[in-house]
């Protein structure tokens, strides 16, 4: 029996076929090659085509049968990841409307603050667990203000894996964890938010039928089936935030189990039964992918815009002519400290970990006669190790202490250095899995279609493939350093 997970990431697609017995993956594609592009009309907006996720869907399913390593007619369940926030906007005739405002997209900063203002702070934090900030809530409110033609032919909202599922499908479905990520569900009333609807004047028709994450959310058309060599009718069983599903692929489910992915974005995502918020809404709360009101399950996240999309920078401006590995290797030939190079990180939209500033890349302490590219490698991997240094210590101001970090191998974390620099800087050790979240959706879609009776069978074959535990000193004076440059940056903005 063969289970299917799809990965709608940023830059690419990601598809894989898991057997569900072994729960190993046996054939997986990735497509485009080359990363998707992201159309910025204006500075701070970042917008993607949801057909353009479809038709590159389709390509990466049909990429795995090329090998024919198995038949396509076995799969019997689908599973869903995607990245999260994005506003996606069908008519009646499941149409796209717009190009989708995607996670990065910074234009409706303002509108959210004006809400948690107008709203209340602590309504806001009480109910919501987090400012309607730069999330799906307030890039609908934009659209309503900004483009009321688009709006008045709205027949529904959903976030990208929504999209996908429709796609396949046919039905529109949703989840409270897909609300909570949208700043939409009210967890101290158990149902979308009154207080939001009411503020934006949105109606509820909007809004799709609201199932658990582990559920039936429609069942392969005829015609999709035919195209994709699929059989037609199988489930999709599963669909969840690119985050929660990274946090399930590794079997952070539990209170105090803590993950972190560094691709395009990076994040910590740990796990709480706590009903509990930041004040400055800095980190944020949403619901786990096995959140229920009976047994709560919260996944704190943490998320800093600008990791593997400044290495992509890097790469593109400065190292065109060789690969990551290359510039790894080129890194490693920097003494720790980049000799005094120190690189700010964010240049990839509002950070909400610092209070949603726009603050960009910074390249401090430039030395002409002496810094290489080599240099400008390990500075960026070093400034990344520490904005996730900066990031964890509000987590920890929140509660949130982890003894052990998991993360899948892959990105940022393929790279010893990065992977050395994260657990000296943060002082916590990293357990690393081969896993993706493409993965760990085809297992999810196991787990949604009763394949597996408990999230935990779904992993009861996951071995970690190294222990990684602080070693080197000398991080902390650098970080200091750092903290000092991003304080006077962020004074100054």
């Amino acid at each position: 029996m063969l289970l299917l997970g799809i990965d709608i990431g940023t830059s690419s697609i990601k598809v894989s076929v898991v057997d569900a017995t072994l729960q190993t993956c046996i054939a997986s594609a990735q497509y485009p090659d080359t990363e998707s592009a992201i159309t910025s009309k204006q500075p701070g907006w970042a917008e993607q085509s949801p057909e353009m996720w479809w038709q590159h869907v389709q390509n990466a399913i049909l990429l795995t049968q090329k090998n024919n390593t198995y038949n396509p007619q076995d799969i019997s369940a689908i599973g869903i990841a995607y990245q999260m926030h994005g506003l996606v906007l069908v008519d009646k005739d499941q149409n796209s409307l717009r190009d989708s405002i995607i996670w990065c997209d910074s234009r409706a900063v303002e509108i959210g603050n004006e809400a948690f203002d107008k709203i209340g702070h602590e309504e806001c934090l009480g109910h919501l667990l987090n400012s309607p900030g730069n999330f799906t809530a307030s890039k609908l409110a934009w659209v309503k203000a900004n483009e009321p033609e688009i709006y008045a032919k709205t027949d529904k909202i959903m976030l990208p894996g929504d999209f996908i599922a429709m796609k396949l499908t046919g039905e529109i479905t949703t989840s409270a964890s897909a609300l909570s990520e949208g700043i939409f569900y009210d967890f101290a009333c158990n149902r979308l938010s009154h207080e939001i609807l009411n503020y934006f004047g949105f109606s509820e028709s909007l809004f799709a039928t609201i199932k658990p994450v582990f559920a039936d959310h429609g069942h392969l058309k005829k015609e999709i089936a035919d195209a994709l060599h699929l059989k037609a009718g199988i489930p999709v069983a599963y669909k969840a935030g690119d985050q929660p599903n990274n946090a399930l692929s590794l079997n952070v489910l539990n209170p105090g189990e803590v993950a972190a992915t560094a691709g395009t974005s990076g994040v910590i995502y740990g796990v709480s039964d706590v009903l509990a918020y930041d004040k400055e809404s800095r980190v944020n709360t949403f619901a786990h992918v096995n959140h229920t009101e009976e047994q709560k399950r919260l996944g704190v996240l943490l998320c800093i815009n600008g990791t593997g999309s400044l290495n992509r920078w890097t790469k593109t401006i400065f190292g065109a002519d060789t690969t990551y590995q290359q510039m790894n290797t080129e890194a490693r030939s920097i003494k720790l400290g980049s000799d005094g190079l120190r690189i700010l990180p964010f240049g990839n939209g509002a950070e909400r970990m610092l209070n949603n500033k726009l603050v960009g890349v910074h390249f401090q302490n430039i030395d002409l006669n002496l810094h290489t590219r080599a240099h400008i490698f390990r500075a960026v991997q070093e400034g990344i190790a520490f904005s996730f240094r900066y990031g964890l210590d509000i987590m920890r101001g929140n509660g949130m202490n982890p003894s052990i970090i998991r993360a899948g191998k892959a990105n940022l974390f393929l790279s010893d250095l990065f992977t050395e620099a994260f657990v000296n800087a943060t002082g916590v050790p990293v357990e690393l899995y081969q896993n993706d979240g493409s993965i760990g959706a085809a297992l999810g879609a196991g787990i949604g279609s009763g394949i597996y009776t408990t999230p935990q069978e779904a992993f009861s074959n996951m071995k970690p493939l190294q222990l990684i535990e602080p070693s080197v000193k000398g991080y902390e004076p650098i970080y200091e350093e750092w903290k000092g440059l991003l304080d006077k940056q962020l004074a100054n903005n």
